[in-house]
C-alpha cells in the first residue's frame, strides 16, 4: 500500500465528483470539507443524507497513521446521529479524531459542523487490514 498524500486523496474521483476535499491531516485527526450545491439535493430539494455519511465516512482515513502512513483500513462500523439539516450553500467542515489506534481495530469520533453549529456527530471503527511497510 503507497501512502497516501493531499494530492492523491484530493485526485479521487468520487471526492472530486462530489466536491469534498482534505483540508489537513495530523497526528491524529483529519479535516475536509465541502461546499453543499444542487448536486447535493435529495428529491424534496434538501440536503441528501449520503453526503453526510459520505463525508464522515471518508474522512475517518485520512488522519496521518493510517492511509498517509500506508496502513490499509476498511470501515466495519459507521454511527451517525443527525442533528440539524445543512442548507444549500453552506461549508461543512467534517473532523475525525482518532481514540484509539490498535494493531487490529482503528476508533475514531466524527464531527461536521456548519459555521458553529454542530449537524452531525457520531463514531467509526475501521479495520486495520495491512500494517504499513518498515523501511
Amino acid at each position: 500500500m503507497r501512502p497516501a498524500t493531499p494530492e492523491t486523496i484530493n485526485a479521487i474521483p468520487m471526492l472530486q465528483s462530489l466536491g469534498i476535499h482534505l483540508c489537513e491531516s495530523g497526528p491524529d485527526f483529519a479535516v475536509m470539507e465541502v461546499v453543499v450545491d444542487e448536486r447535493h439535493a435529495n428529491y424534496f430539494g434538501g440536503v441528501h443524507g449520503g453526503l453526510l455519511a459520505t463525508l464522515a465516512d471518508t474522512v475517518c482515513f485520512f488522519p496521518e497513521p493510517l492511509l498517509p502512513a500506508g496502513r490499509l483500513v476498511t470501515t466495519s462500523n459507521l454511527s451517525l446521529n443527525y442533528l440539524k439539516a445543512p442548507a444549500l450553500g453552506s461549508r461543512l467542515t467534517a473532523r475525525s479524531q482518532i481514540e484509539h489506534l490498535g494493531r487490529r481495530t482503528v476508533s475514531l469520533s466524527i464531527k461536521i459542523m456548519a459555521d458553529d453549529v454542530c449537524l452531525v456527530h457520531g463514531t467509526a471503527t475501521l479495520i486495520v487490514l495491512k500494517e504499513p511497510e518498515t523501511l
